[in-house]
């Protein structure tokens, strides 16, 4: 079992830079235009998009969107809003190796149906275990001042949200998921993960006992 804990960083994306508002700008675009593949790096260029660690939480407008193309992406988080993508079928952050979590907020994209994703790099992940950082001291801050409850959408602030860990199948995946959870009845809603890892939420920490 690996034991590995890698910090999380908040805070990393230039949303000063030309990079970030090209990318909001072609959000934008692609919303007006009922667009149904969301590809960025073929959209802004490859140089542009390799400054890009955290995707624009106006992808919440992409309602048309089908596909999703991250493929070999510097992206370390997806924002809780991808949960809007109403018509997404098709995730694809391949070889995106600084994404190792996902927003559980990505569950209620109920067209999801595959995704390709680079498993081994995962928390929690079948193949090595990777571990699991400790959400109570080191939390997970988004852009906005408050944030709300992954399960019931209640606005909060930060201090009061208890935040957790789960692995949950999404598309083809078990993927890690980052849970902002109001309260005990919310936590209680959170699905049982599969078989051969972890069975409950959790804190995540060295201390954690994964399946071997």
């Amino acid at each position: 079992m690996s034991t590995r804990i890698s910090a999380i960083k908040n805070g990393v994306q230039d949303r000063d830079s030309e990079a970030w508002k090209k990318l909001c700008e072609y959000v934008d675009d692609l919303a007006e235009s009922g667009g149904e593949e969301f590809s960025p790096k073929e959209a802004i260029g490859a140089e542009l998009f390799s400054e890009i660690q955290e995707l624009p939480e106006s992808i919440a407008k992409l309602k048309k969107v089908k596909k999703i193309w991250l493929y070999g992406s510097k992206i370390e988080r997806i924002p809780p809003e991808i949960g809007e993508m109403e018509s997404l079928e098709y995730f694809d952050p391949y070889t995106s190796y600084e994404l190792h979590w996902f927003p559980y907020e990505i569950t209620r994209c109920k067209n999801l149906r595959d995704s390709r994703i680079s498993t081994r790099i995962l928390y929690g992940n079948y193949k090595n275990r990777m571990g699991f950082p400790k959400l109570d001291r080191n939390p997970v801050r988004y852009a906005q001042e408050t944030v709300k409850c992954s399960i019931c959408d209640k606005e909060m602030s930060y201090d009061k949200t208890n935040q957790l860990w789960v692995s949950l199948r999404v598309g083809t995946d078990v993927i890690p998921l980052l849970i902002n959870c109001c309260s005990e009845k919310c936590e209680r809603q959170i699905p049982s993960p599969p078989e051969n890892y972890v069975r409950f939420p959790h804190k995540g920490g060295s201390s954690l006992e994964q399946p071997s």
